[in-house]
């Protein structure tokens, strides 16, 4: 039987769509690394043609997808581990820039705990664009931190304008180096549901996950780098179907669309905020370590 196509953001499960991980898409590369000491799965998928990114039903780019089954436990020793890592990957996909001016974007809406993510993250970070201007990095304590600013622009049902309006307005008045995009995501699987953070350097459409395909924010589309940084928190009611019996033929037709959360989101969002949050200033407001 084909294997169900269900909505993912997460181009690991858009890889493994293809009957399984160990099948070869043209264009696609695919690594792993694995750290048993700290139960940590990375996973980098290099779409590198036009057909890879078509058949993946991705952007060309590199997707790096960090899998951590302890992520959805309050160990706060295990969650800095994770910082840690992502700092790493971060710089990663910034190829060495130094110093960037950055405009870090939470993307969704604050009052929907699955979607919040992004809000209550830029919440948690470290800006510092308006002390620097003012009073110069030193009073930062280190001379090399980045000017940092932040922005929730919530949805349309809230502001009547797209995303992606306010943020191209926001990116021409202060002509940041780097725009940072962070948007809780759509899983295939729930096993990954707040247990996986994916990072790319394509950018991002906001509410594809859901259906809610809105303008992308993309370097095409701003003139800037994007990175796009998230974490799934929802999972379609037809792939949790699928897996308990094989078909979704059976599935009612109210359950089209509904997707499914933990039901300790409120928590899950709260520390997942922290641990991205940590990571971004960890790379852009105490220097290089």
């Amino acid at each position: 039987m084909e294997r169900m196509r269900v909505r993912t953001d997460l181009a690991l499960e858009a890889k493994e769509s293809f009957s399984g991980s160990d099948v070869e898409v043209h264009g696609v590369v695919v690594e792993e690394e694995y750290d048993k000491e700290q139960n940590l799965r990375l996973t980098r998928v290099r779409i590198e043609s036009e057909r890879g990114a078509r058949e993946m039903g991705k952007p060309i780019g590199t997707y790096l997808t960090l899998e951590a089954p302890g992520m959805a436990s309050p160990d706060e020793d295990y969650h800095r581990e994770i910082s840690e890592k992502l700092a790493e990957y971060l710089k990663e996909l910034m190829g060495g820039q130094k110093n960037p001016s950055v405009l870090v974007v939470g993307l969704g809406n604050r009052d929907v705990t699955p979607d919040a993510l992004g809000p209550k993250m830029v919440s948690n970070l470290l800006i510092t664009r308006h002390l620097i201007r003012e009073y110069g990095r030193e009073v930062m304590g280190v001379g090399d931190c980045c000017e940092i600013s932040g922005l929730a622009p919530g949805v349309m049902a809230q502001t009547g304008m797209e995303t992606s309006e306010i943020i191209k307005g926001v990116v021409q008045e202060i002509s940041p180096d780097l725009l940072i995009v962070i948007d809780a995501l759509a899983a295939r699987s729930t096993r990954r549901l707040c247990r996986t953070i994916q990072l790319t350097d394509t950018g991002i459409q906001p509410g594809s996950g859901v259906g809610n395909h809105r303008a992308a924010l993309t370097k095409e589309t701003l003139g800037i780098p994007v990175i796009a940084i998230g974490v799934p928190t929802v999972v379609e009611a037809a792939a949790i179907i699928y897996d308990a019996q094989g078909n979704c033929e059976q599935m009612p037709p109210h359950l089209n669309g509904m997707f499914v959360t933990p039901k300790n989101i409120d928590e899950l969002i709260k520390q997942l905020s922290f641990t991205l949050s940590e990571a971004l200033n960890m790379v852009f407001a105490h220097g290089e370590r």
